[in-house]
């Protein structure tokens, strides 16, 4: 039956598809993340030398939060483009570009591999941007959706390289499981 859907129709699929993929694409991202150890309480993490571009801890939740919902977001806008030539493949690509993207915290965080997360992130970037292109080509609003996450992975590319030059060591670094932070308190009046 060729029947043609009405705008609540499609606004309704839309919705639909995207209680599905902004969800899913944040559990992930977070889940990943979790699993990884990422974030500043890890005790590798610490250790390391940062560079003077390193943001708070705080606003790597805050970006990746926004980052995720948008990425989802387009994704959804490509999944509710029925009928679009290009849609099997963009499909295909944001999946791949993600997945590498989940690679990344635990190749970094958990198996401290500081250089060659640097690579993988270019991979990344590569993947996510040929995400980007085909999107483009199927709703230029999705498209537009991924430009704030290739503007993050640049800044997390420099990041990586910055922290891989400033400890060259970095997968050497081993952090004694009992080494505790201990607060003293000032002295008393």
């Amino acid at each position: 039956m060729n029947e043609i859907a009405s705008p609540m129709q499609l606004r309704l699929a839309f919705v639909r598809w995207a209680l599905l993929f902004v969800p899913l694409v944040v559990l992930l991202g977070f889940g990943v993340s979790n699993f990884s150890g990422s974030g500043e309480e890890n005790r590798w993490f610490q250790a390391l030398v940062k560079p003077e571009a390193q943001p708070p801890g705080a606003a790597f939740g805050i970006a990746w939060s926004i980052l995720y919902v948008m990425m989802g977001l387009a994704l959804t806008v490509v999944v509710t483009a029925r009928g679009a030539r290009l849609r099997g493949l963009a499909v295909l690509l944001f999946f791949v570009q993600l997945a590498l993207n989940l690679a990344w915290p635990i190749y970094f965080f958990r198996m401290h591999q500081v250089s060659g997360a640097f690579y993988l992130l270019v991979g990344v970037f590569v993947a996510a941007f040929a995400t980007t292109i085909v999107f483009g080509r199927i709703r230029p609003l999705a498209a537009w959706l991924m430009v704030p996450y290739l503007a993050w992975l640049c800044f997390a590319s420099v990041l990586n390289k910055q922290i891989d030059e400033l400890n060259p060591d970095a997968e050497q670094l081993v952090v004694p499981r009992d080494a505790q932070r201990i607060q003293l308190a000032p002295p008393g009046p």
